[in-house]
């Protein structure tokens, strides 16, 4: 990695560092340097950095991008070192990659994202065939603790945003708040248990094709009926749930993400519904009027719609330019929850990348 070598963060990943002790000894060298995500880490040592990269299919020197904000040059060695850091396994090597890919287009924004003082943070959503062969947890606690893949996949990612792109908490990470989907933000969708087309099918990819999805989210927000099962009532609840004063998709929209209950979504299906009904109702409903929303000081987005009339204090403003601005995906484990990730707004949007394997 390139940089100020005054700055120790800056030479983890660029050469082999001379680094001897004991466990504790060098998980504290890390800590003291700003290596780490404050967790204890995998020493990435020669032989540990070789085997992780038996799960690459092509060459190790390969240059995926240059990271954000100290533009840190990624080769597929460098992820690779990160990865051992987080506690991946070889096979999961080409997710991160991707990932890294992925976040690393004009699209996502990420030098932005990476100082920023909003809390919102790299989710990973992967579908296709190898989130089953990687035992990628897309059902219960599916944001949660308890999958290696998910686990140590999102926080592959988070360490080489830290160290390939000098995003030291507190430091260059301005990050008011923050939330916890920045040590690992990793899941699946639950692809099964989907009534619809997976969203990577949605988006043109074969149903045999692996992909990621990078979207900026915030902590994800509980959605719960545990009574409605026709479609329009049940989802009047979310649309309400949705469109929130304090969230940034009222006042520069952007391509939130919903992950609805696999119950909900049978229910919406069984009644004859499609997933693009299912959008096209939460683009009308998900609303506040204009003013409320023209008082918050931010309603100058860069995708805010130029059809709402701002004359008209009565003119409802949508969370989302067009229906197909919605992330909709299936997960979770049985139960009536569903989840809502609102997303800074439109300067970051999401990408989707096809994975190597």
């Amino acid at each position: 990695m390139a940089g100020n070598v005054e700055n120790p963060a800056f030479e983890v990943g660029r050469r082999v560092l001379p680094v001897t002790g004991t466990l504790d000894e060098v998980n504290a060298y890390f800590y003291e340097r700003g290596w780490t995500d404050g967790l204890p880490i995998v020493p990435p040592t020669r032989k540990r950095v070789e085997a992780l990269l038996t799960g690459w299919p092509g060459d190790s020197d390969e240059e995926i991008a240059e990271v954000p904000p100290l533009m840190g040059v990624a080769t597929v060695r460098a992820v690779a070192v990160n990865a051992v850091m987080a506690g991946c396994l070889p096979e999961y090597l080409p997710v991160v990659v991707a990932a890294l890919s992925a976040i690393t287009k004009p699209r996502y924004g990420l030098s932005h994202r990476q100082t920023t003082t909003h809390p919102a943070t790299a989710l990973i959503i992967v579908n296709g065939p190898v989130a089953k062969r990687l035992r990628l947890n897309s059902g219960s606690g599916l944001f949660g603790p308890g999958w290696r893949a998910n686990a140590t996949i999102g926080r592959a990612l988070r360490l080489c945003l830290i160290n390939l792109g000098g995003a030291v908490p507190g430091e260059v990470d301005r990050a008011q708040h923050a939330h916890p989907g920045k040590y690992t933000y990793c899941i699946a969708e639950n692809e099964d248990a989907n009534p619809w087309e997976p969203y990577h099918v949605e988006r043109g990819f074969a149903p045999e094709e692996s992909t990621v999805t990078l979207v900026c989210g915030e902590a994800p927000h509980c959605i719960t009926d545990n009574y409605n099962t026709e479609p329009r009532t049940l989802l009047f609840g979310y649309a309400d749930s949705m469109a929130t004063l304090g969230g940034n998709n009222l006042s520069s929209q952007g391509e939130p993400v919903l992950v609805m209950a696999t119950e909900h979504a049978a229910y919406i299906a069984q009644a004859g519904w499609s997933k693009a009904d299912v959008k096209r109702y939460l683009f009308e409903k998900a609303r506040k009027p204009w003013k409320h929303v023209g008082a918050r000081g931010k309603s100058k987005g860069p995708a805010f719609p130029v059809w709402v009339d701002r004359t008209d204090p009565e003119a409802f403003v949508p969370i989302l330019t067009h229906a197909d601005a919605l992330i909709l995906i299936v997960g979770g484990g049985e139960g009536q929850k569903s989840m809502w990730i609102p997303t800074p707004g439109a300067q970051t949007l999401s990408v989707i990348e096809k994975i190597r394997e």
